[in-house]
């Protein structure tokens, strides 16, 4: 374990141990300038020694390797989880807006066709995956003496995913071409029989059935599947849909890095030094030579350059969350039919959502409150240390804000 360390004028310098870091808190020369990673700031002037740090980026949708050694010793490794509530958010917004243009309100006149899009312009979902890479990467910097920056990208083929047997003019044509629309391509797909009792309900009507919601699924092909009126209809009374699975994995996440990819680069690149890009066979190449397990960090330390680095086995879990709720009602109706308003304070007792508190020795985050004072205590990777707990027996750690930091002991390898 390292203690961070900055000097007089905010620059990063080389961590040191835990035990010099109280010395100089003990006797003034320094103070605390953060908690989580727990980071300190000089006093008084310093020579500004520092080695030669490289900094790993293992790119990605769901989760984000991150990095930073020299030649011997693992500085800082973290794993970085960007959010991915936007899309049912922006879905959600979009019904609201659609449900208040159709009530009974004055007439508004129709606005000029002038809403144009910035130029690379992103869909909000992958601008903040892209902007969690730029963030996690400034927050390295702020830390430790960072003299070179490698990322990793992926690029995947698509439609090689779906078809390994596609070539030349197929590329141009996609599986509905020669349909009229997306129902009676997944109608022929189908071959018009019901995918749940196989035409044994006699019943003539067919309809396309959303596997995942609408919201986050969309209406692609993979996600809809063809069932009759009959089983349609028993299906969602008895609350069956999670029976019903996709034909083929989302390609979402492999759709958004190939979006991401050069973009992060670019924007790394215009924004830190001596950035380089690798490729992902040559990160497995390198780990399976040194005889690495395979987890997101390991991954961004051979991306580094130093796979041979030792390591504490201490990491850092980041994720990234809401900062604030602006929403005016909540999105689920009551039985009268009025909308509830969503009065949430933004304060309660003190405590405010996603602090960071100490409870019974165990550092944990606020991820529910009670204006009686009672709060739902969790980890970041949502394990539950307390459902109901008074806010007296809390202690504050680090206040919250969008991007939340837990040290963990180790983190466990990806199969």
């Amino acid at each position: 374990m390292f203690v961070y360390v900055l000097n007089c004028h905010g620059q990063p310098l080389m961590p040191c141990h835990p035990r010099k870091a109280r010395l100089l808190l003990r006797r003034g020369k320094a103070k605390v300038a953060r908690m989580v990673p727990f980071t300190i700031q000089l006093l008084y002037g310093s020579s500004g020694y520092s080695q030669e740090v490289s900094l790993g980026i293992d790119a990605g949708t769901q989760h984000i390797g991150i990095s930073a050694s020299t030649e011997k010793r693992a500085l800082f490794e973290a794993e970085v989880r960007p959010r991915t509530d936007i899309q049912e958010l922006m879905a959600t917004r979009r019904q609201f807006r659609r449900a208040r243009r159709i009530r009974k309100t004055r007439y508004r006149k129709s606005r000029f066709l002038n809403r144009k899009r910035s130029k690379g312009w992103l869909a909000p979902s992958v601008q903040h995956r892209v902007d969690a890479h730029l963030k996690t990467i400034q927050l390295v910097h702020k830390l430790l003496p960072v003299r070179k920056t490698t990322i990793e990208v992926a690029q995947f083929d698509l439609q090689k995913i779906r078809n390994p047997q596609i070539e030349g003019k197929q590329y141009q044509q996609g599986p509905q071409v020669g349909f009229w629309n997306v129902r009676e391509y997944v109608l022929a797909r189908d071959r018009h029989t019901c995918q749940w009792c196989q035409g044994k309900s006699k019943d003539p009507i067919l309809q396309v059935h959303h596997v995942e919601s609408r919201k986050t699924g969309g209406d692609s092909p993979d996600n809809l599947i063809v069932l009759c009126e009959t089983c349609h209809d028993l299906i969602h009374r008895r609350q069956q849909e999670h029976l019903i699975t996709r034909r083929s994995p989302s390609l979402c996440d492999a759709t958004h890095m190939g979006i991401m990819r050069w973009r992060i680069y670019k924007e790394v690149k215009a924004r830190f030094p001596n950035v380089h890009l690798t490729y992902g066979y040559l990160t497995k190449q390198t780990r399976i030579s040194h005889k690495l397990a395979k987890s997101h960090q390991v991954d961004a330390r051979c991306i580094s350059g130093n796979p041979g680095a030792r390591s504490d086995g201490v990491g850092y879990l980041i994720k990234w969350v809401r900062r604030n709720n602006r929403q005016l009602h909540k999105s689920t109706i009551r039985k009268s039919g009025q909308r509830q308003r969503n009065l949430a304070a933004k304060y309660v007792h003190g405590f405010r959502l996603f602090d960071q508190v100490s409870y019974q020795g165990a550092t944990c985050f606020v991820f529910g409150r009670r204006g009686s004072g009672y709060f739902d205590l969790r980890t970041l990777d949502g394990t539950r240390i307390s459902a109901s707990t008074s806010y007296k027996k809390l202690k504050v750690v680090q206040r919250a804000s969008a991007c939340l930091v837990e040290r963990r002991a180790a983190f466990p390898p990806v199969a």
